[in-house]
């Protein structure tokens, strides 16, 4: 049962206090898009152009930044990097909202180099903690944790911008970030198993893992948050054409309710699926949500069946490449994931703009759901060549023995598990078998 799952990933240790920092850790970090914005275009008085020149500039920093932060962490350990982006974070937060606008673009690209890496560094010490066998359960929970941090940090953002100021709003949320950087610091979670720590300071050749495989599972990953992306602007601008826009919030909130129930039920099943099966589905489900007709409310409906599969589309990417990245590389690995997502969102809102503004918001669903299934029709003949899943220790390790931490002064590298074999002859759709 689905329940059983999750008792079971809860009893591991570490588990519940790592899902619970990366969750309110999360919350201020999505709140610094919202906040940039509406301090630009509302506080400052420039219009939603130079915001969202303001937005683009965090986005880049961010998306060249977390494969590098990842990177640092394979190499240095966790707590380095933490204390360099807590305290560039720190630094930006509490002078942003006093600086002038082409300062604050510069400002914001260093920032967005230089932020905190709350996501990849959750998964990547997730992937440590948990075994293999249990990743699907933990990734989707995790994924499900997503879901609320954005549906909390940029409305706190949005009310504390207006009720209380950019100054204030900014600064707290420097704060919040701080807090969270610090947290991680004391908290030290490890980023190998105890099987894994030997890989450490071992370096694995990029072509090993960065393959063209590993390449169609980031485009498979930014064609998830191109069209959930292009829905949320065509939701919004189906409500504008309504007049209904004061309901924009019930209606995302609802949308996002339909991701936390799919992401429970995929973490509770008894295998998972592949990613090109799941956000294909996701893309199909889109396309036809532009026909319906009668209100806002039943738009809202039709993205039911699209919704139930987003969580579980974006957990399984973490999960197969968890299995297909040895542990030395898993961070950067993991800052690439972060980076695909990135893209995926950056170039879908201004086509998703561009279909809107001259056909119309109903085919705006369409583009979204058809490029969704391009991007994986094209992954498709790249995946029967993926490579052979990283090394995966023989059998899960007792919670007891996993490391405090993942740079230990004296680790005694433990014997080396065999490989399994390569399965480039499964079929793409079952992916979820350990060993992948």
């Amino acid at each position: 049962m689905a329940l059983d799952s999750y008792r079971r990933l809860l009893r591991i240790p570490g588990v519940p206090t790592l899902l619970l920092v990366g969750l309110l850790a999360r919350v201020p970090t999505t709140a610094t898009g919202m906040a940039l914005t509406l301090h630009v275009a509302v506080v400052m008085g420039l219009d939603f152009i130079p915001a969202g020149v303001i937005t683009a500039a965090s986005t880049i920093g961010n998306a060249i930044g977390s494969p590098l932060m990842g990177r640092m962490v394979d190499r240095y350990g966790l707590r380095p990097v933490l204390s360099v982006t807590t305290v560039a974070q720190a630094v930006f937060w509490s002078c942003a909202w006093s600086l002038p606008y082409w300062a604050l673009v510069v400002t914001a690209v260093l920032a967005g180099l230089l932020a905190l890496p709350v996501f990849s560094v959750t998964r990547q010490c997730l992937a440590a903690l948990v075994p293999v066998e249990q990743r699907r359960t933990g990734f989707a929970l995790d994924s499900m944790l997503v879901e609320v941090s954005y549906m909390v940090g940029p409305a706190l953002a949005g009310a504390g911008i207006v009720t209380l100021g950019s100054g204030v709003t900014m600064i707290g949320i420097g704060a919040g970030l701080t807090v969270a950087g610090l947290v991680l610091i004391l908290l030290n979670p490890p980023t190998r198993s105890a099987e894994e720590l030997g890989e450490q300071g071992q370096r694995v050749p990029r072509r090993q893992w960065l393959t063209p495989s590993f390449v169609a599972l980031l485009g498979t990953t930014a064609a998830a948050t191109f069209v959930l992306t292009a829905s949320e602007l065509s939701l919004v601008a189906t409500m504008e054409h309504a007049g209904e826009t004061a309901w924009v919030g019930l209606a995302v909130a609802v949308w996002c309710v339909y991701s936390l129930v799919g992401g429970f039920v995929y973490g509770g099943l008894s295998r998972g699926f592949s990613p090109l099966l799941l956000i294909g589905a996701m893309g199909l489900l889109t396309i036809p949500v532009g026909l319906v007709d009668g209100g806002w409310q039943w738009v809202v409906l039709a993205l039911l069946p699209a919704g139930l599969v987003c969580a579980p589309s974006l957990s399984s990417t973490v999960d197969v490449l968890s299995r297909w990245v040895p542990s030395a590389a898993r961070g950067e690995a993991m800052g690439l994931h972060g980076t695909a997502l990135m893209i995926g969102g950056a170039v879908s809102a201004p086509i998703a703009g561009a279909v809107i503004d001259s056909m119309g918001p109903s085919w705006a669903f369409a583009v979204a759901g058809l490029v969704a299934v391009i991007m994986v029709l094209a992954a498709l003949p790249f995946w029967r060549s993926r490579p052979s899943a990283a090394p995966v220790p023989p059998q899960a390790t007792p919670p007891s023995r996993v490391a405090a931490s993942a740079v230990p002064d004296t680790a005694v590298p433990a014997p080396a598990a065999p490989a399994p074999a390569a399965d480039a002859g499964e079929s793409p759709v079952a992916a979820g078998a350990p060993g992948e």
